[in-house]
Order: C-alpha cells, then structure tokens, then sequence
C-alpha cells in the first residue's frame, strides 16, 4: 500500500477539484428542463401521466413551438411558475375526439368537459372569449400568451 503525502494529497484534491469546475462547466440551465417543441398531442392519459412525473420533479417547462391538443394540459398539469414561453411558442386547443369503431373521430364532450376542467382559469375565460372547445383549432400565441407565462431566459430562445 502506498501512502501519499500531505503535499500529494493536496495536489491531486485540486487537481480533481479543477477536473470537477471544468466540467461544470459544460452544465447548461437547460438540461434541467422540458423543452417542447412541436408536439402535435396524442391521448389524453399518456399527457397526464408524463406531465405528473415533470410535475413531481420540479423541472422548468419551456414551450418553444407548438403545443397541439393534448399538450396543452402542460398548462393545468405544472405549476404557472415552472412554466415559461419562448417568441415561438403556441398553444393549439380543440375539443377532445375519440374513434368510432369504423375509425372515424368524433368530439367527444364527456372527454372535452374534463379537459376544459383541468386548465387553469386563466385559459378556461381565453378559451371562452375565443369560442371555447370545439371541432377547430383554436390557437394561443404572441402578445395573449405572453401576458399568461414568463418569457424563458435568453439562452433558452436558442435553437441547437
């Protein structure tokens, strides 16, 4: 076994320190959060499940595209303060559907009453000023967005 010396203990602590600081270094805010980015939706559980576990975690949702159908429980699913916007972010609302058994859709209201519950207040009365929940795609962005969520951090506006 080979002892080290007290000045080559010191030596190889600040060499493993500066090893520590220097990859540090390549740490970005960003691999802490949940970008989305044009996502068109898909069913309404699966939205619900994953939004609970980023829920859980804490991380910053940055919407930075659109945020289609499902998606948009993102904003009743998150805290308001864990949730940011980019200049390219939309939200894309329309009632919920579900298939027949030839395939075709159909809204379904049950589905859309409990999709309309489970938003915020604040996009429960934008909704309602701008026809509600129905068959077309109603979609949030800009200024009226803007006024709801924070902008997200500079460097969070930058595509990679």
């Amino acid at each position: 076994m080979q002892i080290v010396s007290g000045g080559k203990l010191q030596m190889t602590l600040r060499v493993l320190i500066a090893i520590v600081i220097f990859g540090l270094m390549f740490v970005q805010p960003s691999d802490a959060a949940v970008r989305i980015q044009d996502d068109m939706g898909g069913r309404l559980g699966d939205y619900l499940i994953k939004y609970s576990s980023v829920r859980n975690s804490g991380q910053l949702v940055i919407i930075d595209g659109r945020c289609y159908s499902a998606c948009t429980l993102v904003t009743g699913s998150i805290p308001k303060k864990n949730i940011c916007v980019t200049s390219r972010a939309e939200l894309g609302f329309h009632a919920a559907a579900t298939s027949d058994r030839w395939g075709s859709f159909a809204a379904n209201s049950i589905m859309t009453r409990i999709m309309y519950n489970l938003y915020p207040r604040h996009i429960q009365n934008w909704l309602n000023r701008h026809g509600g929940l129905g068959p077309r795609l109603v979609v949030l962005s800009g200024r009226d967005l803007a006024q709801m969520y924070p902008a997200c951090p500079q460097n969070a506006d930058l595509r990679f």
